[in-house]
């Protein structure tokens, strides 16, 4: 396994981050400890949830299996960067969602009990809030901060405004501010390409991509036949993409290497990406993936991709002028 720093800080995390959307939701608890227990023999180190995340089981279930995971091998608390998340609805209460200071602290103390831990060292806002003023944000961030409860402060699925406005005022307050954007992107989905990946280059955020697999389109067969690639919805994108997926299959096939380790060897390629999310269902899924740190494309590979996904544009100035 190889490591980089989150960002601009002095963290560093695995390249692989291993997402845990699918415990307790889709995983059993059994499978998702097998996949815990051998992604940390692998030298995977990030682990990535969501005080959301438990599907049919009930929001928190994912972060409560993470506990009970954690509790069983408390020696790997101090090896391990746990990262978790705030802002979806947690019940039917109006307050008890979004990004108030109220709703941050109280949703970190509930996610430190799920988790059975007396810090997250990664907190990251799930989704931009509009509603919630950004001082009153970073109040409660340093508070927490402050407390001991959270270590950095990251974002998910900022626009690109939106990351350079939550800097400014942590610079303001003479605070580190955030050091990570979660987002989507693939070879597939490059938008962040336009605004958000510059903004995380101009201010130090590393960037984390989730569904790196397009949500299995780019993963072949690998995923079986009984995964999200056999929805309706998914066979469309499929037919859509043919043409494109069946030239990307072979591009791969001449490399010797899998769709989906192609597709996030790429990821690990771009720029300000610190880490990518794996979502492996069972542990074949993940073992099939612990090469990819070591996938290094050529560049002759690298513009056969942007011909096969070409990107969004060169951003953000390019179409301003």
């Amino acid at each position: 396994m190889k490591y980089r720093n989150l960002g601009r800080s002095g963290l560093q995390v695995s390249e692989l981050c291993l997402g845990t959307m699918n415990f307790a939701a889709r995983t059993s608890e059994k499978d998702a400890f097998d996949v815990l227990d051998a992604a940390i023999d692998a030298g995977i180190n990030f682990i990535d949830t969501a005080n959301q995340y438990g599907g049919s089981q009930g929001v928190g279930a994912t972060e409560q299996l993470l506990g009970r995971w954690l509790a069983k091998r408390p020696e790997m608390r101090n090896r391990l960067i746990v990262a978790s998340k705030v802002f979806e609805p947690m019940s039917i209460d109006v307050n008890d969602r979004g990004l108030s200071a109220r709703h941050i602290e109280m949703a970190c103390d509930a996610s430190l009990k799920r988790l059975g831990l007396d810090r997250i060292d990664l907190y990251q806002m799930h989704h931009f809030d509009r509603k919630a003023p950004v001082a009153e944000i970073w109040q409660a961030m340093d508070r927490l901060i402050q407390q001991g409860k959270i270590t950095y402060v990251g974002s998910s699925n900022f626009p690109g405004w939106g990351i350079a406005q939550t800097m400014e005022h942590a610079s303001n307050r003479q605070s580190l501010g955030l050091v990570s954007e979660q987002s989507l992107y693939n070879l597939l989905e490059r938008r962040v390409e336009l605004e958000v990946l510059p903004a995380c280059a101009e201010y130090g955020l590393g960037l984390i991509p989730w569904s790196p697999l397009a949500g299995g389109l780019l993963a072949g067969d690998s995923r079986g036949a009984n995964g999200r690639r056999q929805s309706e919805q998914m066979q469309a994108k499929m037919t859509q993409h043919a043409e494109q997926l069946q030239a990307y299959a072979r591009l791969c096939a001449e490399l010797s290497e899998s769709t989906s380790a192609v597709a996030i060897a790429w990821l690990l390629q771009q720029t300000a990406v610190s880490a990518t999310i794996i979502g492996p269902a069972d542990v074949s899924q993940l073992n099939s993936v612990l090469n990819v740190p070591e996938l290094l494309l050529d560049q002759d590979v690298l513009r056969q991709l942007d011909s096969l996904f070409p990107p969004c544009g060169a951003a953000p100035e390019a179409y301003a002028w």
